[in-house]
């Protein structure tokens, strides 16, 4: 029996007022989750940091964004969306704030990881939004939670407009009121979720941390966030790795490399809605292979020389990479709630934490490998790498489940 059909009736306009105004929010924080993919390229020109130290740079607010998320979501449970979803927001603004005034690049990597929170605001979503909605809706429900993924997009649009204008240290002052105020929003415009309140019209005691974590212990929990490594991870990369690539292979400014990068990143985002609508109707499985299936053949493609690719080609191969791992995002999330609806909170946090740390870990391992090899494109290689292995262990799991007769939640198949 799903949480809806145990607690009381909620209001007609209830599930959808508490998705969209967490999506709205969701938006922002992602906006200033990636805020240094724009303002750390002028960082990094005037601090004189080499690719391997920008990577760092630009990838530490995702580093805490990650690590956070499963203690936010095992958090959420305990304690509520609402006021956990309103603290982070609140924090995360503030740290934000802060970082304007930082000057080294040590006050630099200490304030990224304040904004990082912002990032963690993804695991308290899915865990206040899924309870709104029954079983067969929630693919829907969160792939369109989830397109707040295109933030992104609008820090790279406004970001470099506001960045000539009055600084970089405007765009993180102004990036920080406007999160602020959402969370002003939030709190005064939703409600808590319906699991939630029954919990607290009960009085259950809440779990321990053994029972939150019991999942943990089966390797599909980790399978999952293998496939999230890539198709979230990858995507926050590219959303942070994009500008700089564009600028160093095709000589781009700084407002055009943002521009064509938000090409990668809108469909990226947007498009996750539709990928959840997709896993409801035709399986979040299929919709796995047909992402791993089409971004190995655009990874390889991206693979090849930079030299050998022209701006057209490369704008229109993201696009197409941006559009599947947006489905992709969606299907990995379509599952959780599907194979274990007892533990969304700490299941969800941890994929989600492995997401995040991909989009951590590749900006560094991007920047290392070219500044090894020389190459730009040895970052399309890397991807190429996991997108393989992940298909691979993905296909052999469900052949070795087919043997064994298991069956899968309808959902999730």
């Amino acid at each position: 029996m799903s949480v809806i059909e145990k607690s009381q009736p909620m209001s007609p306009g209830e599930p959808a007022k508490a998705l969209w105004i967490s999506t709205v929010a969701f938006t922002l924080c992602f906006a200033v989750w990636t805020i240094f993919a724009i303002i750390g390229i002028r960082i990094k020109q005037d601090l004189g940091l080499n690719e391997a130290e920008f990577g760092l740079l630009i990838g530490t607010p995702v580093l805490t964004g990650s690590l956070v998320r499963i203690v936010l979501g095992i958090w959420t449970g305990r304690y509520g969306g609402r006021l956990v979803y309103t603290l982070t927001m609140l924090a995360a603004a503030l740290a934000t704030f802060l970082l304007s005034y930082a000057q080294t690049y040590t006050q630099m990597l200490i304030a990224g990881l304040g904004v990082g929170l912002a990032g963690g605001s993804f695991a308290v979503g899915v865990a206040y939004v899924s309870p709104f909605f029954p079983a067969e809706k929630q693919g829907t429900a969160l792939g369109i939670f989830g397109a707040g993924n295109v933030g992104a997009a609008v820090t790279k649009f406004a970001a470099p407009f506001v960045l000539i204008a009055w600084g970089w240290q405007a765009v993180a002052e102004i990036w920080a009121v406007g999160l602020a105020l959402m969370a002003i929003v939030f709190w005064f415009t939703t409600t808590d979720d319906p699991a939630f309140r029954l919990r607290r019209e009960r009085r259950a005691a809440s779990k321990s941390f053994a029972q939150e974590f019991a999942p943990l212990q089966n390797v599909q929990v980790w399978r999952f966030s293998l496939y999230y490594f890539f198709a979230f991870g990858g995507f926050v990369a590219l959303s942070l790795w994009l500008p700089r690539y564009l600028v160093g292979v095709y000589g781009f400014n700084l407002e055009t490399a943002g521009m064509i990068a938000a090409a990668y990143s809108i469909p990226g985002s947007i498009f996750r809605a539709f990928g959840g609508v997709l896993s409801d109707k035709k399986g979040a499985r299929s919709v796995m292979y047909a992402m791993f299936a089409v971004s190995a053949v655009a990874t390889l493609i991206l693979s090849l020389p930079a030299t050998a690719i022209t701006p057209v080609i490369f704008i229109v191969v993201i696009f197409v990479l941006g559009f599947f791992m947006s489905l992709g995002k969606a299907a990995v999330y379509k599952h959780i709630p599907a194979y274990y609806p007892e533990n969304v909170g700490a299941v969800g946090g941890v994929v989600g934490m492995m997401g995040g740390l991909g989009g951590f870990i590749l900006p560094i391992a991007f920047g290392l490998l070219k500044d090894m090899t020389g190459l730009w494109s040895s970052c399309f290689l890397l991807l190429f790498a996991i997108v393989v292995i992940s298909l691979i262990w993905m296909h052999l799991s469900v052949k070795q489940l087919s043997r064994q007769g298991h069956s899968a939640p309808v959902a999730a198949t």
